[in-house]
């Protein structure tokens, strides 16, 4: 498997809508391109996760999260894609709301796909997506862009603050996917919150043939000649002739 750490961030990347931004939908080697933001409260393990998503490893202590771009090539129903994680600063709550500073939201807009983790032993990081939810939402307006809720740190119960049943009722009522995870000690369950993202873009970049069909079916079919309408005009025609030759 190969990975690839881009030690830059969104801001490099082009804007939605730029002449640039055209060939954003695909990757090395004209592979298509899923992009996804991985968001979240500090301390919730989104860098744990990301890295054992990419990697299979899981490594305990990480460096504060610079926003790291990493690129990783899966298989989605036969066909290999390029895909991009964004890994993100933690979000801070304030007594006004979210904190969210310009380049988490860059990095939302650019996501064609969204993961919002927290922890099942920290209550607030919880309380935390619903809004985090609506801001994600707000920044893609008039597109459904899909996003999975993943409870990590599954493994430490004797700590638990929150019951995963809770996450995954607060998922469905804003029609996300869910998953309880345990970074630490599987990785089946990290790689299955991805795919389901991976699969779900991968639908929504495929060219639907129904509009064309139905263009198709617009297009006015020739008339069948009329035979009865054939057959009066070349009795016109004759008598008109036969006139002709009587005056004469």
């Amino acid at each position: 498997m190969r990975l690839i750490q881009n030690m830059c961030t969104i801001a490099e990347y082009p804007a939605p809508g730029s002449a640039a931004a055209a060939d954003c939908c695909l990757g090395a080697a004209g592979r298509r391109l899923v992009k996804i933001a991985v968001v979240g409260a500090s301390g919730v393990g989104k860098t744990a996760l990301v890295v054992r998503f990419l990697t299979k490893r899981f490594i305990g202590d990480y460096e504060r999260n610079a926003g790291n771009l990493y690129t990783r090539q899966v298989q989605i129903e036969g066909e290999t894609l390029a895909i991009q994680v964004q890994d993100t600063p933690g979000i801070q709550v304030h007594e006004n709301g979210l904190s969210c500073n310009e380049q988490l939201n860059r990095c939302i807009r650019w996501a064609d796909a969204v993961v919002i983790v927290f922890s099942i032993t920290d209550h607030k990081s919880y309380e935390l997506i619903g809004q985090l939810h609506q801001h994600v939402q707000q920044l893609h307006l008039g597109t459904r862009l899909p996003v999975v809720v993943v409870a990590n740190k599954a493994d430490l119960l004797h700590i638990k603050q929150v019951d995963p049943q809770l996450g995954l009722q607060l998922a469905s009522m804003l029609g996300c996917s869910f998953y309880e995870v345990s970074v630490s000690e599987n990785y089946n369950d990290v790689y299955s919150a991805f795919h389901v993202l991976c699969k779900e873009v991968s639908h929504k970049q495929q060219p639907s043939s129904t509009p064309e069909k139905r263009r198709t079916s617009l297009i006015p079919r020739p008339k069948s000649p009329n035979m009865q309408d054939l057959k009066r005009r070349f009795k016109q025609a004759l008598s008109a002739k036969v006139r002709t030759v009587t005056s004469v």
